[in-house]
């Protein structure tokens, strides 16, 4: 979004799909409602050369560009607004993240199916977000009066779907079971209709809880990493995309670094590019120009080196799942990661709120990785780079043993080492 010193402000807009209209706000100069500015910012920060020509070259189309003057262009500034997911009562869109950072395209999600779809072709991915989203995909179906005939099977059925869309994350399991067994405990007292804004209300409560959490995991990661270098300001590294763009807002590991930032203790975030989806490129990059943090971008195998060149102060990354001894399944490319961390005596921390744990399975030997499709490793953006031919395999995600997360494992509860986790999320252990 964009604003200038008229007090308004446009997002830049589509002009194809299912897209949000350009919406104006506010100046910087002026309070703004966040409540209301569910928006994301496109990351090319240069004015426009020629907003009379709402055409740009990386395919935007700034529609409210032509009711700016020429004169108002030096002016233009940013205003720092970045989600995901945007959500009222009925109707839910998520920003399309297969297409940024180029195009910024907010799909409607109308159904389950729409839900499902999204999530495994991964335009919204990070287990948080993908439980949000699968919920609120529901959310929107029962709004529009679906399952009348039976709603608590329509739900089950429903939950059974979404959470088979990626079974390594657990989220999205975690908060089926618990959204059933809610379901099954209201409809013994309440009539359908009673039953369906019962459960709506439950699954809109996700949204807030999430961002609550995530601010806790931020400000908790930051004290924590920040008591060992009590004066000097701190460089972190971290893998794929952890932050607004993975969850309903603030992020995970990446919400520990925007509280570093906030706190004027980031000297640097470095992020490896993330192969092959290469999210810490097109997203964690994109997070990193639209808040500003200094951030430099890395390929994956220079990440070794970066730890022993770059005064690396820690390795922060996210989770797919946490299981009950501390194993983490995250991207693929964290075990490197921490085995290199591990070489170098940098500590490494995995954030992750409590509904990414799994105290059901007793370590990552038990973890389900999803394998993804060849393509996704032989093609980018549909340009095929590999030899023709070749055999790929391709998992999404890798397990890190819990001896080589050296700092700790940082949740909404605090930090806590990998096996203080299960006595901590059984409530016999508080973090200092």
């Amino acid at each position: 979004m964009w604003a200038g010193p008229d007090g308004r402000g446009f997002l830049p807009e589509r002009t194809r799909g299912s897209v949000s209209r350009a919406l104006f706000f506010p100046s910087p100069g002026r309070p703004l409602n966040y409540a209301h500015t569910s928006l994301a910012i496109h990351p090319a920060f240069n004015t426009p050369r020629n907003l009379q020509d709402s055409r740009r070259t990386d395919g935007i189309r700034h529609t409210s560009a032509t009711a700016l003057p020429e004169s108002l262009h030096p002016h233009l500034i940013r205003v720092m607004t970045l989600e995901a997911i945007r959500y009222r009562s009925g109707s839910l869109q998520i920003l399309n993240q297969l297409l940024l950072p180029h195009e910024t395209v907010f799909d409607e999600i109308r159904s389950v199916r729409d839900g499902y779809e999204a999530i495994k072709s991964m335009k919204v991915r990070g287990a948080p977000a993908i439980a949000i989203v699968g919920c609120l995909s529901l959310a929107v179906e029962l709004r529009g009066g679906a399952g009348a005939d039976d709603l608590v099977s329509f739900i089950r059925e429903s939950l059974c779907h979404l959470t088979s869309a990626r079974p390594t994350a657990v989220n999205m399991g975690r908060a089926a079971r618990e959204l059933m067994e809610f379901t099954e405990n209201e409809s013994m007292e309440k009539n359908t209709e009673q039953l369906r804004d019962s459960v709506i209300g439950w699954i809109e409560e996700m949204l807030e809880r999430d961002v609550n959490d995530n601010k806790k995991i931020g400000n908790y990661g930051a004290q924590h990493i920040l008591s060992g270098v009590p004066r000097d300001s701190v460089t972190i590294l971290t893998h794929c995309n952890t932050g607004s763009l993975a969850t309903a807002g603030y992020g995970t590991a990446l919400g520990v670094v925007r509280s570093l930032h906030t706190l004027g203790r980031l000297k640097r975030l470095y992020c490896t590019e993330t192969r092959p989806y290469n999210q810490g490129a097109r997203l964690t990059a994109y997070e990193a120009v639209a808040e500003g943090f200094p951030a430099t971008l890395i390929t994956d195998s220079m990440a070794a080196l970066a730890m022993r060149e770059k005064g690396i102060t820690a390795v922060v990354v996210g989770a797919d799942r946490v299981v009950a001894n501390g194993d983490t399944a995250n991207k693929v490319g964290t075990y490197q990661l921490a085995i290199a961390a591990k070489h170098h005596g940098v500590p490494f921390y995995v954030a992750a709120p409590s509904t990414s744990c799994d105290l059901s399975l007793e370590s990552g030997r038990d973890i389900v990785i999803e394998e993804r499709p060849a393509v996704e490793l032989t093609s980018i953006n549909g340009v095929p780079v590999a030899a023709p031919g070749i055999d790929v395999w391709n998992p999404a995600f890798d397990v890190t043993p819990h001896q080589l997360i050296t700092g700790g494992i940082i949740t909404e509860l605090g930090v806590f080492l990998p096996s203080e986790l299960q006595a901590a999320l059984t409530g016999r252990l508080t973090a200092l």
